[in-house]
């Protein structure tokens, strides 16, 4: 077959070298540095020649060498199927997306060792719907395998066929315990500690949602405004025009909010005004100060109306529109606006914006993070909302309780401090209490051994990665294959 035979000897120049065979039937140890021919042994049957396959070399039906599917498959173990074919067709080896997922798919099952210390977590394959399991070797922050389900039999089944695991990490999913007791008996299991804290920041936002009326009522405190007179002001600008008494409104909100503690720029914001604008309005200490020469003792159409509108709002008649339609008899020629304009300071004056009481969320950022990192704002506003609610005060004390030992290790002090939850009267710190109680053993071990799930935690967001390259490809054959040889 002189074709092949050209072929094969072409692609062997390119290939490193070959080691000839001595005479006792072992490769020399000076072999040559080139080859230049291939014999292979062909045999010639009904018509039909049968060429000898050279392992590591050749395949039969083949279109690559193995050398060439070998680099395919790492591209596509890499990239998935569209991004492994570009980057493939960049370096002259032209292929489908579907080629190079099949060469992903034809790769041999991996036969990873198994692990002493393994950590346990599930993945979405489709989230809210379809989940299935990881597994990590701890020791070797390498994933050890991938199950289709992440039901307790799944797990136990998957553990049996492995006594040689002697610890178990995993979060607080009962399903995962389950699994481990009844897969591993004998194997120590481990809570994870950021799922300790994060259950427990779950029961905190629980509480402070009960306690709501306490974070409305510290921060519920209304500045009222002085309310206008009546009657003329005495002062040479016009009451009754528009910008004046634009300008007076400004000027008293502004005033307000700065004295309710707000800031120039969150003034701004609320307000919608410029910086400038505010910061005009907050250096002038009466709102004459800000009105312009041409204001001045200008005449209005409403001028010769005013002493009409002063008697009947003294009568009790307060509706604009009324009054409006009143003067229009006596030969007013103005507007509804105007009129309404100038009623308006006559009304009581409506209290100062209140500051805005923080969400149960943002209490419980507060309580779970540490004083020392906490800013000085929110450390007086958390200051704050403790003065005036006994029961978060309490509910803070045992979350820095409960810091403290997570982060030094100290599991002598976690029976006194159930205890001392247990004789306040917080409900949903007793719900995470009576959870910690039905696993203690896992807790227990969580607080002494120095395995975590953190590696775990790594490689699922790895997984998602993943999935997001294959996009509608990441079956679980193939996201198997890449999760575990990738």
């Amino acid at each position: 077959m002189p074709g092949l035979r050209e072929l094969v000897g072409a692609v062997a120049r390119l290939l490193p070298a070959i080691p000839r065979r001595s005479s006792r039937g072992r490769a020399g140890v000076g072999a040559a540095t080139s080859c230049t021919a291939l014999h292979v042994r062909r045999r010639l049957l009904r018509a039909r020649t049968f060429v000898e396959q050279v392992a590591g070399l050749t395949r039969r039906y083949s279109q690559r060498t193995e050398r060439m599917r070998s680099a395919l498959a790492e591209v596509g173990l890499a990239l998935a199927g569209r991004a492994g074919a570009r980057l493939a067709d960049v370096l002259g080896a032209r292929v489908s997306r579907n080629t190079v997922l099949r060469l992903v798919e034809a790769l041999p099952e991996p036969q990873p060792q198994d692990p002493r210390v393994v950590g346990v977590d599930e993945y979405a394959m489709r989230k809210g719907r379809v989940y299935g399991t990881v597994l990590i070797d701890v020791e070797t922050r390498r994933p050890v395998d991938l199950l289709p389900h992440r039901e307790a039999g799944t797990v136990a089944a998957w553990l049996a066929e492995r006594p040689g695991i002697e610890v178990v990490c995993r979060d607080r999913a009962s399903f995962f315990a389950e699994g481990v007791r009844i897969g591993a008996p004998t194997a120590v299991q481990v809570a994870d500690r950021f799922h300790l804290w994060r259950n427990l920041g779950e029961a905190v936002e629980r509480c402070v949602s009960r306690h709501r009326p306490c974070l409305r009522a510290t921060f519920d405190e209304p500045v009222p405004e002085k309310a206008p007179a009546p009657a003329e002001s005495g002062t040479p600008w016009p009451t009754g025009h528009r910008f004046a008494d634009r300008t007076r409104a400004e000027h008293a909100t502004v005033h307000a909010l700065l004295a309710a503690g707000h800031s120039r720029r969150s003034i701004q914001r609320q307000l919608s005004m410029t910086y400038r604008t505010v910061q005009r309005l907050a250096d002038a200490a009466r709102p004459e100060d800000l009105f312009q020469g041409q204001w001045q003792n200008r005449k209005t159409k409403l001028d010769d109306f005013k002493p009409y509108l002063h008697e009947r709002w003294a009568e009790g008649c307060t509706n604009a529109w009324t009054l409006w339609e009143e003067i229009k008899t006596h030969g007013y020629t103005g507007g509804y606006g105007a009129v309404r304009a100038y009623l308006q300071p006559f009304r009581a004056s409506p209290t100062a914006p209140a500051a805005r009481p923080p969400s149960p969320r943002t209490v419980t950022s507060w309580i779970l993070t540490h004083p020392d990192t906490l800013p000085e704002s929110e450390r007086l506003k958390l200051k704050v909302v403790l003065a005036g609610c006994p029961e978060l005060d309490a509910l803070t004390g045992h979350v820095r309780v409960f810091g403290k030992m997570l982060t030094q290790l100290q599991v002598d002090q976690l029976a006194q401090w159930i205890k001392a939850v247990r004789a306040d009267d917080l409900p949903s710190l007793h719900t995470f209490v009576n959870g910690l109680e039905r696993d203690l053993a896992a807790v227990t071990a969580g607080l002494t051994l120095p395995w975590s799930s953190g590696v775990v935690e790594g490689h699922v967001n790895r997984i998602k990665m993943i999935k997001r390259q294959m996009y509608g490809r990441a079956g679980f054959d193939l996201l198997r294959k890449r999760v575990l040889l990738a």
